[in-house]
């Protein structure tokens, strides 16, 4: 009998999702993902300052300025490039 999770299982959990974004109130918003951390190299370069990203789509949205809207968010802006995702911490064993 194997131990751990299955194959497919165990892949999923290192591929961070296609889409994410770090507002609890969105629907891409992830908690394990989040938890975990995660990483982004948009054209080659490390961002720290990544609010949502779509791989499949190519693009990221980054705050611009200290500007909010009207709900409080800070203004984004978005910008399209390679996107290449990674989590900071190893997932969890257990």
């Amino acid at each position: 009998m194997l131990s751990g999770p299955p194959p497919d299982t165990a892949a999923m959990t290192d591929t961070p999702p296609d889409r994410l974004s770090n507002h609890p109130r969105s629907a891409h918003y992830d908690a394990a993902a989040m938890e975990r951390g995660v990483g982004i190299v948009f054209n080659g370069e490390e961002r720290t300052n990544v609010e949502e990203y779509c791989i499949s789509e190519g693009w990221i949205r980054v705050a611009v300025g200290k500007a909010l809207d009207r709900r409080g968010q800070p203004m984004t802006m978005k910008i399209n490039g390679r996107v290449e995702p990674y989590f900071r911490t190893p997932p969890a064993a257990g």
